[in-house]
């Protein structure tokens, strides 16, 4: 395993009866980069977020987190990073603010910590004036950034975001990539990207992996995949044109 990466797979691999969801997965994330985990839908991608965060146990192969196994030491990787899931889960009958002072509780916040990381975490997302709001009465963009206010509570090394933007609108996709963005820059927050929304990814992604049935096909900078499927700068493509590419020669 590289010790100067934050995440790194050697052949992880996962089976489901005779399915391989993720088939022999190598790669590594370095300390604040955000690394776009690309593909369809059904390509691994949920699934390997889940054995790294020790959710779900590999069929073979090996992951660290921060220098930990998920799947041996899932506590002390626990401690360390923010996940926002595809579908978040939130108490509607609670407000905002009653919701991350619960988040606060469950990671051991004193009240004074919970308040000021609370405060900041609300302007942060932009809930501030939304923060007495039950969250039943909460649109998907609000829920979702609240998920990230969740993630912020925390002060992780590590956040994975699993489709982040999915079923937002035009306005809300924005913002919440350029929350993305402005998150990591400012904390140096190593964020995994896994999304199927592939213009988005571009906008802010240092590196990226595309996984097509369970494999990595490819991985590296947007210049670097240019340069390897299409012997050319990214002046003239798109992510969605190198990634069609490697695509239909899968």
């Amino acid at each position: 395993m590289e010790s100067t990466a934050v995440i790194v797979t050697r052949d992880l691999t996962k089976v489901y009866g005779h399915q391989k969801a993720v088939d022999r997965l190598t790669f590594n994330i370095k300390p604040g980069e955000i690394f776009g985990f690309l593909g369809p839908n059904g390509a691994g991608k949920t699934t390997t977020l889940l054995m790294l965060l020790g959710l779900t146990e590999p069929t073979s192969g090996h992951a660290q987190v921060l220098g930990y196994e998920p799947i041996r030491d899932p506590i002390n990787v626990k401690k360390q990073i923010g996940y926002l899931p595809e579908n978040m889960g939130f108490y509607n009958d609670l407000n905002a603010r009653q919701m991350l002072h619960y988040i606060a509780e469950l990671n051991g916040l004193s009240l004074d910590i919970a308040e000021a990381r609370i405060n900041v975490a609300l302007q942060e997302v932009g809930l501030s004036d939304e923060a007495e709001k039950k969250i039943g009465a909460f649109s998907r963009g609000m829920r979702q950034r609240l998920g990230i206010a969740e993630i912020l509570i925390k002060a992780p090394k590590v956040a994975f975001l699993d489709e982040p933007t999915l079923g937002l609108d035009p306005d809300a996709t924005n913002r919440m990539i350029e929350l993305i963005r402005q998150i990591s820059q400012e904390r140096q927050m190593t964020v995994m990207l896994s999304s199927h929304l592939l213009h988005q990814a571009q906008k802010i992604c240092h590196r990226i992996g595309i996984m097509i049935k369970g494999q990595m096909v490819a991985q590296g900078s947007m210049e670097e995949l240019a340069q390897e499927k299409l012997g050319v700068g990214t002046e003239a493509y798109t992510l969605e044109e190198i990634y069609m590419k490697y695509f239909k020669e899968t």
